[in-house]
């Protein structure tokens, strides 16, 4: 089920405009800034705008690609966004071909293959393909001028997946269940069959014979719940009889809530600490897949309500803190918009 289909609103009108104002906000601010990057030499010693012509705000790499993820989508989605032609302007600016070539050569220095593996990779592939549903001149122009960015990803896909002889099942940037799941969504959106294809047999390879799953979580800094962005990818690639076998095996207990500690959401103690800030945003991306497993069961089966009222739950949790301190604003409200749409 894809994250993002839907052309009706998902959220109501004050809220879209709320995210796009947090959005542009950050996407061009500079400072502060964590580099994931290597220094071949005393060159290298460039500020972030240098070195990512296109992806240098937000205070990383990767937020930066989806708070322009969020953007896109908002535009899509929202009838008569008031944000709407400052994110065109934005968009025409940055999404340039001499920009996007900058961003390509960065991929191309010595000792930068693994840059951004894997979360930021896949984000770049989403982004890439909520460009691909914007049916206007604007989103074809704008997929276009990304599209060397795009291509050079899904070649670090391909390249990397048939060597990664395992899984890896954090919650947070390294879980490669949710690249597979994101990555899945560009290949469905773009038509990509041999990139889909990869997925699907690298997510069988790694994730189909799990079962029993204790979900022990969370982790102090986690923002992915391994236990559900794993169902909500091996829902992507397997069809949905399939799916519903593998998920009793996976999780067995859903219908008396358990493990109880996906129901429960997590506890923010410091919403100014990056790292427990985290937390929040595992309480959405929690939602999202709560809603999305909900979705691919029948609806008589009693585990679909069971799965919706815990997405509201840590909806709930953690929807009203997507602001209020840069440790969390600069990426929080990406994952809020992802509950929403993966309703």
């Amino acid at each position: 089920m894809s994250v993002s289909q839907s052309s009706a609103a998902p959220i109501d009108p004050a809220t879209a405009s709320r995210f796009a104002s947090l959005a542009l906000s950050h996407v061009t601010r500079e400072f502060p800034n964590k580099l994931d990057h290597v220094l071949n030499g005393p060159d290298d010693a460039r500020n972030p705008r240098a070195l990512h012509p296109v992806f240098y705000g937000s205070m990383d790499w990767h937020s930066n690609v989806h708070g322009y993820w969020l953007l896109a989508t908002l535009l899509r989605v929202t009838r008569d966004l008031p944000e709407a032609d400052r994110i065109r302007a934005l968009f025409d600016t940055q999404l340039t071909a001499a920009n996007v070539a900058g961003e390509v050569a960065y991929l191309g220095q010595p000792n930068r293959g693994t840059f951004e593996r894997p979360y930021g990779w896949a984000w770049l592939l989403m982004l890439a393909a909520e460009l691909h549903r914007h049916d206007t001149e604007n989103g074809r122009r704008w997929a276009a001028a990304l599209a060397p960015l795009t291509q050079a990803f899904v070649a670090r896909f391909t390249t990397f997946l048939p060597k990664a002889a395992y899984p890896i099942r954090a919650g947070t940037h390294f879980n490669t269940a949710f690249a597979l799941a994101l990555a899945s969504e560009y290949a469905h959106v773009a038509a990509d069959d041999a990139l889909a294809e990869l997925v699907r047999q690298k997510a069988t390879a790694w994730y189909g014979e799990d079962a029993g799953c204790q979900a022990w979580e969370p982790g102090g800094d986690d923002f992915l719940s391994p236990a559900l962005i794993e169902a909500e990818c091996m829902g992507r690639v397997l069809e949905h009889p399939v799916w519903r076998a593998w998920m009793d095996r996976f999780l067995p207990r859903l219908v008396d809530r358990q493990p109880a500690t996906l129901f429960t959401p997590a506890t923010v103690s410091d919403r100014s600490d990056g790292k427990i800030a985290h937390l929040d945003g595992l309480n959405l991306s929690r939602a999202w897949c709560w809603r999305s497993i909900a979705a691919r069961w029948n609806p008589d089966d009693p585990r679909r309500a069971i799965a919706l009222e815990a997405a509201e739950r840590h909806l709930a949790a953690s929807l009203p803190h997507v602001a209020g301190d840069y440790a969390g604003e600069h990426w929080l409200a990406t994952y809020a918009m992802l509950a929403m749409l993966g309703s």
